[in-house]
């Protein structure tokens, strides 16, 4: 079985500190998402659930692509391209070549959850996403706009629509952004974290199997399951 490639969207699961030395270097919930990322590999269904924000992120991504090219006078069009090392793999929203920066888009689901400042858009998670793209991308830097885009009337439901519709104001004032700088040291601790939730998927995959044997058609004798 090849080793694992973990995504640059699931790295900060893995990231957080154990609360006990016995735990090791991975925290429970680590252990707990890894055994989850088996279980869906396992079973080839997706547990990942869709909700009204995530489509909303989906359906308004181009215009939030196109508002940010309007207020930081770029012209980045979005990124198909995904990239892969030893570790990890991404597919990058925006990539600047001229100014070897990336740039992610994030669509805020209504006006009370649009940060005003970059303090609040700050996101230990976003982080360690950014900090693999910067990885894969050999980056210096990587912008997290997050934009607040008019939300299509057939998913607001029963908020308030004046949460929800901004065309009315600045476009300045719709986008705010938030950078992280590559980190070497912690980008070394996140590649001993995903090295080590590579051993532990691998402990799991085997585990499963040995626990799970079936009999084969031909031979009639139990083995593990691949």
């Amino acid at each position: 079985m090849s080793a694992i490639l973990f995504r640059a969207s699931s790295i900060g699961r893995l990231m957080p500190e154990p609360k006990t030395k016995k735990e090791g270097i991975l925290s429970v919930g680590a252990r707990t998402f890894i055994r989850s990322l088996v279980a869906q590999d396992i079973f080839g269904i997706n547990f990942e659930i869709s909700s009204r924000p995530m489509e909303k992120g989906i359906l308004c991504e181009q215009e939030g692509i196109e508002l940010v090219n309007r207020v930081r006078g770029l012209s980045l069009a979005k990124n198909t391209k995904r990239i892969r090392d030893d570790f990890i793999t991404g597919e990058c929203d925006l990539w600047d070549e001229p100014r070897r920066e990336g740039r992610d888009i994030k669509c805020a689901w209504s006006a009370a959850t649009f940060p005003i400042l970059p303090d609040d858009a700050f996101d230990r998670e976003y982080e360690w996403q950014m900090r693999a793209y910067m990885r894969l991308w050999d980056a210096p830097r990587w912008h997290v706009d997050y934009v607040l885009i008019s939300t299509p009337p057939h998913l607001i439901g029963f908020e308030p629509i004046a949460m929800h519709f901004f065309d009315h104001l600045p476009e300045a004032h719709r986008v705010t952004t938030w950078t992280v700088e590559r980190d070497a040291e912690l980008e070394a601790r996140m590649i001993e974290k995903v090295s080590a939730a590579r051993e532990y998927y691998a402990q799991v995959v085997a585990e499963f199997d040995a626990t799970h044997p079936y009999a084969t058609e031909d031979a009639g004798e139990p083995h593990a399951a691949s």
